[in-house]
């Protein structure tokens, strides 16, 4: 059956495509909401952080949670809090309200996103699995790209109705879910819940250097593009001279990078080496960021290379974010939820910390974006190459 078709993968996409959604859908919207809030699109920037930062912080729990409770339980639990917390953000009448409940909404919403990854592993195996996790990957890339897009339409009807989306979002991904997707934790499988025993967990998957080194690498692979996609708002309306309804001319050829990488990956699982693979994507992005660095360096801005950049970069990225992440989640294949609330926790770590410290650092102009990029990449690569993944090889 068509990966594509299949109403299991599909509700796994969905819940994994809440992320995207929640972050990109409103940025068009951040100088509107600025003025309608009388704040500033640097205060409204912020509301990431509230997000991104809880967000982070539960990302270790909701696997552990669904290790105990089970997923689909996990899932409606924390959806149902992202439901309740975007409407509360589009009743907001301050940025400070706007700020806690963003928070909410990140406290709930890495449910759905964690829970997924768990459940790519719990119900498919080996190069299925790494098909599964691209074909996920490709229906996820979508969300960046029609997010804002979307969004910029909706704010016709007031900046709040993204929210409303956003409530709606949520609502139907638990029905979907519910729906379609079994129960994959059995009762005779599931670990007690007790913080002693989380933490027993999370410092045995911490402590192995394998684990932590693939999920460093994944982390600073995503976080060097994701910079442009906090930055966009100033990126493409301040530099590059963008409304805010042209944002789909960054988000639709980025987006398009990240599906042709996602099908290279999926092309190749279980036909080239793994090893190979991961190789030639970061050799690929490597060269990109440096010609991306030079470019922006030596030359005026110009929307066709600084965007054009960033899709190719997204080449590379794709190609070799299921295979990072299939390989730290086979570092613990009996507490998969918990080694995936770790790999989400390391990833929206990164994304907290460029949101908060190197987006504004970076984003006055296309050359500190670039230089950004190319720095994360680096320590990305850095880490790759200390793991069993980078080293392994065979005549595949």
């Amino acid at each position: 059956m068509n990966l594509f078709l299949n109403p299991k993968v599909i509700a796994l996409a969905v819940l994994a495509s809440l992320a995207p959604f929640a972050i990109d859908t409103y940025l068009p919207g951040f100088h509107i909401i600025a003025t309608d809030l009388s704040s500033t699109p640097a205060y409204v920037q912020q509301s990431l952080t509230f997000y991104l930062i809880p967000y982070t912080i539960m990302t270790l729990f909701h696997g552990a949670i669904s290790d105990s409770i089970g997923r689909i339980t996990t899932i409606k639990w924390g959806l149902a809090l992202f439901f309740f917390a975007s409407i509360g953000c589009a009743i907001a009448t301050s940025v400070e309200q706007l700020w806690f409940f963003r928070a909410l909404q990140g406290i709930g919403g890495g449910a759905g996103n964690v829970v997924a990854r768990a459940m790519v592993r719990d119900l498919y195996e080996g190069a299925q699995a790494q098909r599964v996790m691209a074909t996920i990957q490709i229906i996820f890339g979508i969300a960046p790209a029609v997010a804002p897009i979307f969004g910029g339409f909706l704010l016709d009807y007031g900046w709040q109705s993204i929210f409303i989306f956003l409530a709606l979002y949520a609502a139907t991904a638990i029905f979907f879910s519910s729906r379609v997707l079994p129960e994959t934790m059995l009762l005779k499988d599931r670990l007690p819940f007790d913080l002693k025993s989380i933490a027993s967990r999370y410092r045995r998957i911490f402590k192995d250097k394998e684990f932590l080194f693939l999920i460093l690498s994944l982390s600073a692979n995503f976080s060097a593009f994701f910079l442009y996609v906090l930055a966009s708002p100033i990126f493409l309306i301040d530099l590059l001279g963008f409304t805010e309804k042209q944002f789909a001319y960054l988000f639709v050829p980025t987006v398009c990078g990240m599906i042709i990488g996602s099908f290279i990956a999926k092309k190749t699982a279980g036909a080239i080496n793994p090893s190979r693979v991961t190789r030639f994507g970061y050799f690929w992005m490597l060269l990109i960021a440096l010609s991306n660095l030079i470019y922006c360096y030596f030359f005026d801005n110009n929307p066709i290379f600084n965007i054009g950049f960033i899709a190719l970069y997204n080449i590379g990225m794709a190609t070799i974010m299921p295979i990072i992440s299939i390989a730290a989640l086979d570092c613990f294949p009996k507490a998969r939820g918990t080694a995936a609330s770790g790999q989400a926790f390391m990833q929206m770590f990164f994304s907290s910390a460029v949101a908060g410290v190197i987006v504004p650092i970076c984003w006055f102009s296309t050359f500190g974006l670039s230089l950004g990029l190319f720095l994360i990449l680096i320590f990305g690569l850095f880490c790759i190459t200390r793991t069993k993944l980078w080293a392994y090889k065979n005549k595949l």
